[in-house]
């Protein structure tokens, strides 16, 4: 049975979609420094309306965003709605893992630009989870919904 594969997205209707629901977004790999894409994307975001949880053990209990970083996604004291990854690839079953485990469950899981992994991807769309792979939430957003 391949319906989990339908919650793999690629395509701009999808993302458009994801884009317009998605309010709330937790950022795994979060980082305090202005040149790194896990800084400026989720600012860009966060200019745009978007509610953003910094997520990363190394900047837990700092102000990012509007927000206060915590180290694990399970410390997340609320549901989000999608959860955007900035980790290398070979961390990803461990997070899909994590996500797993929360008492709720993100509406999307979006791989950041350059990240794949099939098994992780495949876990997740499985549970429900509808997974975006090796796209920049930042692009996508102005491509597809403006800049405003």
């Amino acid at each position: 049975m391949a319906e989990w594969r339908a919650n793999l997205v690629d395509d701009d209707a999808g993302l458009a979609a994801i884009l317009r629901e998605a309010r709330t977004i937790a950022v795994l790999g979060a980082k305090t420094g202005p040149g790194e894409p896990s800084y400026y994307v989720p600012a860009y975001l966060a200019a745009r309306g978007y509610r953003i949880l910094p997520v990363n053990p190394k900047v837990a209990g700092q102000a990012l965003h509007g927000a206060t970083a915590v180290a694990r996604i399970a410390e997340l004291r609320e549901p989000v709605d999608a959860i955007e990854i900035f980790r290398r690839p070979e961390y990803l079953p461990g997070h899909a893992d994590e996500i797993l485990e929360l008492p709720w469950r993100p509406k999307v899981v979006w791989f950041q630009l350059g990240i794949r992994n099939a098994a992780a991807a495949e876990t997740l769309a499985r549970a429900g989870i509808r997974v975006v792979q090796d796209r920049c939430m930042m692009p996508e957003h102005r491509r597809l919904l403006g800049t405003s």
